[in-house]
């Protein structure tokens, strides 16, 4: 029995257009440039950071964070960047008495911008928090701090087959694939990814029914 939901930020829980636009205009590069280095690195089963390393080689990402949040230009959240079925579907895992924890590869500042929204989740943590990042294995060591549940009764969602699906199998837990973004949708019928995958969802609001299968 599925005791504890953990999910992804980014394409899960959160569109990325902002994201994605915020850089390229810090960068100075046209949007749709972006755009199109994304589906690069995305049809690569690249990290989504390489796409910014093509336009910026070396670029050291976590000083290039700290410059955009000193200039007032980083990370910015808020209700319209959440997908539709996200609150109600996290109400609805919480109704159904799981715990619910948010946990992506995010800056701290996203964590501080998702608690602000008051989410119906037990727990919000990003890897800007905790240190290591997805998929390290220690990442998924705080993730289970966080859902206090043992990783045979913890659910990971997410869209990323390398970062999400993968690492959580590997760390024992139960995954869903989200067929959302770009990721969601170009690995989603990779034979690896379905092997990987105990479900597959095309929306959140499919999550509560898995709960007592």
């Amino acid at each position: 029995m599925i005791k504890a939901v953990a999910l992804d930020i980014g394409e899960t829980l959160v569109s990325d257009t902002r994201f994605w636009a915020g850089w390229a205009d810090w960068l100075g590069v046209p949007r749709h440039t972006v755009s199109a280095l994304v589906g690069a690195v995305v049809s690569r089963g690249e990290d989504h950071t390489d796409a910014i390393r093509l336009l910026r080689p070396g670029l050291d990402m976590d000083a290039a964070n700290a410059a955009r949040e000193a200039s007032g230009r980083g990370d910015h959240l808020d209700e319209t960047d959440l997908y539709p079925d996200v609150r109600p579907s996290l109400a609805a895992l919480r109704q159904a008495g799981v715990r619910v924890v948010v946990a992506g590869n995010q800056t701290a500042r996203t964590a501080q911008l998702l608690r602000a929204l008051d989410l119906p989740a037990d727990a919000v943590a990003t890897s800007g928090e905790w240190g290591p990042a997805k998929p390290d294995p220690a990442f998924f060591a705080h993730l289970l701090e966080a859902t206090r549940t043992p990783a045979a009764e913890t659910l990971y969602v997410g869209d990323h087959p390398a970062e999400d699906i993968h690492p959580a199998k590997e760390a024992g837990l139960l995954t869903a694939h989200l067929r959302r973004g770009p990721w969601g949708h170009y690995w989603a019928d990779d034979p690896l990814l379905i092997a990987a995958a105990d479900f597959r969802v095309d929306s959140l609001t499919e999550l509560p029914a898995l709960i007592d299968l």
